[in-house]
């Protein structure tokens, strides 16, 4: 397993304790169970530390692993950045308010990093020959190059590598239609483009 999977393995655990903390506290708030919050709060004073810091250790590591940075993370960490400093606020002055607010952020935030996993497929003009048919190059070049590369052997974000694949083109397919691993599905493609770029990772970037 490479560093970048145990990283986001690590950084998907952390997330999801650091969400699970927030909903035990912002129930007991809402119940208005004060001595419960504040109890079950000291108890996991040093976890919820060791969590935080995780949480963004782990954030800024994978940050820096991205190809690219989209739109959508920038989001996603400004919700976060957003969540955290209110929810400070919110539970050391038991304002309900404020901790819902940022419980709704820290849940939007985490439903924005599940969003993410999936890839819009990117099909240009240049994607289709002047004969009509399918530029597989092209298409590789636009949405499989970022992380693997275009010898296929970059590896970035965990990306495996591809000039050394053992999979068919099935089976190549099937991951480019359903994902695995750190790789999500890559939606918009039709049959015959994932196939066409299946069929040049074999011939064209395997071996070589």
């Amino acid at each position: 397993m490479s560093t970048f999977e145990i990283v986001k393995k690590t950084h998907f655990i952390v997330v999801t304790i650091f969400f699970l903390i927030y909903l035990i506290k912002t129930i007991l708030l809402l119940a208005n169970k004060t001595e419960a919050l504040q109890s079950f709060t000291k108890k996991i004073k040093v976890i919820e530390m060791i969590v935080s810091f995780l949480f963004l250790a782990t954030g800024i590591y994978l940050m820096t692993q991205i190809p690219e940075i989209k739109p959508m993370l920038i989001i996603k960490i400004t919700i976060v950045l957003m969540a955290i400093p209110l929810a400070i606020i919110g539970f050391k002055k038991g304002n309900k308010g404020l901790a819902t607010l940022s419980f709704i952020l820290i849940l939007a935030a985490f439903g924005i990093g599940e969003m993410m996993k999936n890839k819009k497929a990117v099909v240009s003009e240049q994607a289709v020959n002047t004969d009509g048919s399918i530029n597989a190059h092209e298409l590789y070049t636009s949405n499989c190059a970022k992380c693997h590369g275009e010898d296929g052997k970059a590896g970035i974000t965990g990306a495996s590598d591809l000039s050394a694949t053992q999979l068919s083109n099935d089976s190549i397919s099937s991951i480019i239609v359903n994902g695995r691993k750190n790789m999500g599905k890559v939606e918009g493609l039709t049959p015959e483009q994932t196939k066409a770029i299946a069929t040049y990772v074999t011939t064209s970037i395997k071996g070589h």
